[in-house]
C-alpha cells in the first residue's frame, strides 16, 4: 500500500477514535489566509538551506504519520484538533520569542478536510506569533512530500 493510501487510512482511524469531524468548517484549513502559508517547494529550500534560516517545523498531525515519514528536523506536537495536541504545542513554543518563524504543517488528507492545521495555527496567532505559517499540503503528505522525492526522516 502506498504511503498516502496509509496516510488517509490511519487518519480516518484516528478521527473515528478521537471523536474528530472533519465537517466542521471552524477547524478546515481551507479558512487560513492565503499570507500565511507556505508552498512545499519553498519549504524544501529552506530544510535544505543555511540552519540559521530554518524555521521552527512542528506537525500537528497522528502520531502513525510522523512516525512512517516526516520533514527533516520536524518535531511531533500531537494531533491538534484534540485538547492534548493544543496543550502540548502551547507548552512548546511559550518560551519563544512572538517573532520566531514557525512552520506548522499535518499532511492526514486533502487541505481542505484536516482538522488539525486550523486550530494549531488560531492557538499561535491567539499567543501573540506573528511570524507562524502553515504548509499548504493540497492532497497529503504522502502524495505532495513523500512521492515528490523531497527529505524524509522515520520514526520517533
Amino acid at each position: 500500500m502506498r504511503l498516502h493510501a496509509r496516510c488517509a487510512m490511519a487518519f480516518l482511524l484516528f478521527a473515528a477514535g478521537a471523536g474528530v469531524s472533519t465537517s466542521l468548517s471552524a477547524l478546515q484549513a481551507s479558512s487560513i489566509p492565503t499570507t500565511q502559508l507556505i508552498k512545499v517547494e519553498d519549504l524544501v529550500k529552506l530544510v535544505q538551506g543555511p540552519e540559521q534560516q530554518r524555521p521552527l517545523i512542528l506537525q500537528v498531525g497522528p502520531h502513525v504519520l510522523y512516525q512512517q515519514a516526516h520533514i527533516p528536523g520536524s518535531e511531533y506536537i500531537g494531533a491538534a484538533s484534540t485538547p492534548e495536541g493544543l496543550q502540548n504545542l502551547r507548552k512548546r513554543v511559550e518560551g519563544l520569542p512572538r517573532t520566531r518563524f514557525i512552520v506548522l504543517y499535518c499532511g492526514c488528507c486533502p487541505w481542505g478536510h484536516c482538522p488539525n492545521v486550523k486550530p494549531a495555527y488560531d492557538a499561535l496567532v491567539a499567543m501573540g506569533f506573528n511570524n507562524a505559517k502553515v504548509l499548504y499540503i493540497p492532497t497529503n503528505f504522502g502524495a505532495d512530500w513523500v512521492d515528490r522525492g523531497y527529505p524524509v526522516a522515520k520514526g520517533d
